[in-house]
């Protein structure tokens, strides 16, 4: 890999700065440039371009099982461990996870509703569950916060609102652009945590004039808004901890990018065989 680097950066460094860097002569580098190349190196060469061109694409969100699964659309016949072994020869490493804190305020005396998922999070077609949650998102100008509402058929991100508040407007915006995304649809189960804002009687009649089920997790039970919880995850790694948001109104753009332009056309979900949220629905359409 030393002596591939070199070659594929001689116009950039001078092979004697890239030999000393490395710890090789030059000598063996063109001794080495001489030999002939076997079929499985040039191969690798092949395939490690195009693991580099879709590793870069998804700005290093893509690790090896996702990434083989955009090969094999492409025609490559490869399995997941040569593209992760590729990957590692390569220093690619898809970006890692960090923690976060609960936003849910459930220290509050207004009724709750009952769990209708427990922790069922499979869904036979559309706009039969869909589970809704609140994040937070720090910028220069303050707190941002984030509520969504995903349909579990497909894990698709179907209604979505941000504000510098955490209100009960927050989440009623975030349904009614549900709502009028999949045209008003009737006796969805709706779950969330037992937050205040969940638990207004605002939300709360919204749900109750649109005739859709209002379901909630048990106290301090964060498993049982499992699929809510691993979009906030991912929403985290892949963007949010790597930018700096300097404004409000930046954070608001590149989250809409992220959810409208990225998560719910383009990337790849386990829950849906490693097909997008969109591809999946137009799969299913078809069936």
């Amino acid at each position: 890999m030393k002596y591939a680097f070199m070659k594929d950066n001689k116009h950039t460094y001078s092979i004697q700065a890239m030999s000393r860097a490395f710890g090789v002569s030059p000598s063996g580098f063109h001794a080495w440039l001489k030999r002939p190349q076997s079929k499985r190196d040039n191969d690798n060469q092949k395939l490690d371009q195009k693991i580099k061109v879709i590793f870069d694409t998804h700005k290093e969100r893509y690790g090896s099982p996702r990434i083989t699964s955009e090969l094999k659309d492409q025609g490559e016949t490869c399995g997941e461990n040569r593209v992760a072994n590729r990957m590692k020869t390569l220093e690619l490493k898809a970006v890692a996870a960090r923690k976060y804190k609960v936003t849910t305020d459930s220290e509050h005396s207004r009724p709750v509703a009952p769990n209708l998922l427990e922790q069922n999070f499979a869904a036979e077609k559309q706009n039969q569950k869909w589970v809704s949650d609140i994040t937070y998102l720090w910028t220069d100008e303050g707190w941002l916060y984030l509520a969504t509402v995903m349909d579990l058929f497909s894990r698709s991100i179907v209604g979505w609102s941000m504000h510098k508040r955490m209100t009960k407007k927050l989440i009623c915006d975030a349904l009614l652009m549900a709502l009028w995304r999949r045209g008003f649809p009737k006796n969805v189960i709706v779950h969330s945590d037992r937050g205040s804002q969940y638990c207004s009687g605002t939300y709360q009649q919204l749900l109750k004039d649109n005739s859709l089920r209002c379901s909630m997790s048990g106290r301090g039970n964060c498993y049982d808004n499992a699929a809510m919880e691993s979009f906030f995850h991912t929403l985290k790694v892949e963007e949010v901890h790597r930018v700096r948001y300097c404004t409000r109104d930046q954070a608001r753009y590149r989250i809409f990018e992220y959810i409208e332009s990225y998560y719910n056309t383009i990337r790849r979900h386990s829950a849906n065989g490693n097909k997008s949220p969109l591809q999946h629905e137009i799969m299913a359409k078809a069936l």
